[in-house]
């Protein structure tokens, strides 16, 4: 991570496990590419959990350099979670709304 502090974006849903893969890769080329080209988006993750229950949590993680950014991904409504045409055939659970934070150090 670069020193720069940032506004960290953070979402979450959760998915059954024998689908985990095709998520990841639907996830990546919708939303963490669009995250990675927006300006003003810093990085972004992808995090996977294995809730030991045939289900997985999926989590995404982006650092962005201002609000204003984050409204060029997401529009005005910053805490509005953005979901892709696919995302109802995958989630089982989900976050409709992100949260975000100031990155301390």
């Amino acid at each position: 991570m670069t020193e720069q502090r940032a506004i960290v974006r953070m979402w979450s849903g959760v998915v059954r496990t024998a689908d985990r893969d095709a998520y990841v890769d639907y996830v990546e080329r919708t939303g963490m590419a669009e995250y990675r080209i927006t300006p003003g988006n810093l990085d972004a993750w992808l995090l996977t959990r294995d809730l030991g229950d045939d289900r997985t949590e999926i989590t995404t993680v982006s650092r962005w350099e201002s609000f204003e950014a984050i409204t060029r991904f997401a529009g005005a409504d910053v805490e509005r979670a953005v979901f892709y045409p696919e995302d109802d055939r995958f989630l089982l659970e989900r976050d409709d709304r992100v949260r975000h934070y100031r990155q301390a150090t």
